[in-house]
């Protein structure tokens, strides 16, 4: 286990130095079936620094003198978290205590009905015969606080942490009393009547909800470092995608810009994304916060999925490759297992090689530079007030698409809010924007300035179209710079696509020129490519130009029927040119990034990876050649340059991941003050990582 207390990091707070976590989520009969013996062990075998172990909340596992809060059936007379803490303080760990505070039992509700959440007839809002807390009651403004405070003056936890304190979400509105009070006083507003992207007065409710839990955050830290001491830390938790934390009425942002270390609460991949996006996960984390920044990440090892089993192994290559992933992104590992027994034992298997490795290399996976040149942007309010519910079609596969297409194309990629733009200008060669509709006057005045300085830019849809409501905006500003203006009509097919072959209405195609630009340098050998998808019809006023037509949906059955009926070499899908500035634009008109997020047809993803690349004109922080599906990232430590590979070969099933697949031999080139330099690996499993020492 680590000595925590030696050299420089004894000078350090320990959400500074604590880079690997484990936790037991403690079940009712713990008490009564948990070996700590067995745990000890576990924690040494692992390597780790830190523990998250159960403490209080909807379940206590001590002896809490604070009325109502329940104690675990099997607790007895025991101090089940007492005995759990005393052996990771002997084992030298940093110790979290986990709440859960989002519910109670029938008791607390009768005594304290005020606090918790009714509908707007005024009844109790319940989920498995537990009562909702409201995070606007005196639950969370006087009794959490007065647990905590309890919880720190027994047992001095080095802070806390709680993936469900977040409260209703925002498909679900909270009418008490304290909401409407402290609304009308905030906003001036009576409650929304129902949930409504339409109603301004909704909108409102939106930002107001996700601030005043901004304020609970800030709340329990007053709290927490007031009763511990400035290191005693609410962590919370939530989760890295935008669209989730968007649900759950949760500011990614502002919580960054917060906190000291980000728990992060992305336990697996989900049906949309594959493996890849853990290590996205932790980009977008530390650069919505610092680079310096611990990112611990819960990461289940029992089987999620399609259906969840709590107290089985997770395929071990599934937990291993979401691991690695998040790794090669800056995430710390973090095993998370359901209840202390040991039913299933081949889920504490899972970490041990991991974890030992990272200990090793540790040196190389902090403090250090992300050196990707291309900035994929996102922000919340695009995916909240334009994607509204449809989030997922309008904002999140648009991402996914790009996101997608550079790890196909190996090019590591920083994903920045909005707002950081000019934050980490000095790296960027090219931003991307997929269809970002909402950009604040300020983040455009970013963009825009990027563009005049000679940064390459690729757009998509509606990008900078809309206000801060979602609503159309008369700022075109990027409209102009680029030469570009739309009509406002929409053709082709939006939102999910009916397969049934009978209503082929999204069988439509891309239309490529004799005279072909430079982004279709893949495709001579025809003059169509698949398309599928939604067009905003747009005309070319300046230097950007049409670079394809389109081809409007045909039938496709019976087979003699599928035959162009019409081609429209005048309706542009996509447009590219460069500015007096010398920046190069390519804006898709067409959805294309939408199209790969969807389905993953490789043309699209290889059309979306040669506009970025014609951008970059070149630049890249590094080539990788090769077979296989690689995850390729790049980072700077003083005198030297690191690199991770992470193989996918294979990986990113739509079941589960059973196994790897290695490929080889992988070509590694860097550009140097002299040229360039290379290295071959000749067989690559799961990951590699390559430390370069830059030329004197």
């Amino acid at each position: 286990m680590e000595q925590r207390n030696e050299g420089e990091n004894a000078k350090k707070p320990w959400y500074q130095t604590t880079f690997r976590w484990g936790q037991t989520n403690l079940t009712e009969d713990d008490p009564v079936r948990c070996d700590l013996s067995f745990w000890r062990e576990q924690w040494k075998r692992t390597h780790v620094q830190g523990v998250i172990v159960n403490c209080g909340g909807i379940i206590a596992y001590y002896p809490s003198s604070c009325t109502f809060q329940e104690r675990a059936k099997f607790l007895g007379n025991r101090d089940f978290f007492k005995e759990f803490t005393d052996a990771a303080r002997e084992a030298g760990l940093v110790v979290i205590a986990r709440m859960d505070i989002n519910r109670a039992h029938k008791d607390f509700y009768d005594a304290h009905p005020d606090w918790f959440c009714v509908d707007r007839d005024g009844r109790p809002i319940l989920y498995h015969d537990r009562y909702i807390s409201c995070i606007n009651g005196g639950y969370y403004r006087e009794y959490i606080p007065s647990v905590l405070r309890e919880i720190i003056e027994a047992y001095h936890p080095n802070g806390f942490a709680d993936n469900s304190w977040k409260g209703l979400g925002r498909n679900q509105i909270c009418y008490c009393d304290n909401c409407k009070k402290a609304f009308l006083e905030d906003c001036g507003l009576e409650l929304p009547e129902k949930v409504s992207w339409e109603d301004p007065v909704y909108r409102t409710w939106v930002r107001w909800s996700k601030k005043r839990r901004t304020e609970i955050w800030d709340a329990f830290n007053a709290v927490t470092q007031e009763a511990g001491g400035e290191d005693c830390l609410w962590c919370g938790m939530f989760n890295a995608n935008p669209h989730h934390a968007g649900e759950s009425l949760i500011d990614i942002k502002e919580l960054c810009k917060r906190a000291k270390i980000i728990f992060c609460d992305h336990q697996r991949r989900d049906p949309l994304n594959g493996f890849e996006q853990n290590g996205q996960n932790g980009s977008l984390l530390r650069l919505a916060s610092h680079e310096d920044i611990v990112v611990p990440e819960s990461m289940a090892h029992y089987v999620g999925g399609p259906l969840t089993f709590r107290l089985c192994a997770n395929p071990a290559p599934e937990t291993v490759m979401w691991m690695l992933e998040g790794i090669s992104g800056g995430i710390s590992p973090w095993f998370h297992h359901i209840g202390g027994g040991q039913n299933d034992k081949r889920q504490f298997e899972t970490s041990t090689e991991i974890f030992t490795w990272h200990k090793e290399h540790e040196e190389f996976l902090y403090h250090r530079e992300d050196l990707a040149n291309v900035g994929l942007i996102w922000s919340q309010e695009n995916s909240d007030f334009y994607g509204r519910n449809e989030a997922r079609d309008k904002v999140e596969l648009p991402w996914r698409g790009f996101a997608r297409a550079l790890t196909r194309a190996r090019l590591p990629y920083l994903p920045i809010h909005a707002s950081d733009i000019r934050k980490y200008v000095g790296r960027l060669k090219t931003l991307i924007l997929p269809d970002l509709a909402i950009l604040t006057e300020k983040q455009l005045d970013d963009v825009c300035d990027f563009v005049k300085q000679g940064g390459g830019l690729v757009f998509t849809g509606v990008s900078a179209t809309c206000n801060e409501d979602g609503e159309p905006s008369a700022d075109d500003r990027l409209w102009k710079l680029t030469g570009l203006k739309q009509s406002g009509k929409k053709i082709g097919t939006f939102g999910q696509v009916d397969p049934d072959w009978e209503r082929a209405g999204a069988h439509s195609y891309l239309l490529l020129p004799s005279k072909r630009h430079e982004i279709f340098s893949d495709f001579e050998k025809t003059r169509i490519l698949p398309f599928g998808g939604g067009l905003c019809m747009t005309q070319a006023e300046g230097p950007l130009k049409q670079i394809a037509g389109y081809i409007p949906s045909f039938p496709i059955y019976p087979p003699e029927f599928s035959w162009i009926r019409e081609e429209r070499p005048d309706i542009g899908t996509i447009f590219a040119g460069t500015l007096e500035s010398g920046s190069r634009v390519v804006y898709f008109a067409a959805d294309i990034d939408r199209c790969y997020g969807r389905c993953g047809l490789p043309d699209h993803g290889q059309l979306l990876a040669n506009a970025i690349l014609w951008t970059l004109g070149g630049e890249r922080p590094l080539v990788v050649e090769g077979p296989g599906y690689l995850d390729c990232r790049i980072y700077r430590q003083p005198g030297r340059r690191i690199v991770h590979l992470t193989n996918l070969s294979g990986c990113n099933t739509m079941d589960y991941c059973e196994e790897t697949f290695p490929v080889g031999p992988i070509k590694v080139t860097l550009p140097t003050k002299n040229g360039t330099t290379s290295l071959m690996i000749e067989r690559l499993k799961q990951h590699e990582m390559l430390v370069i020492p830059d030329e004197e």
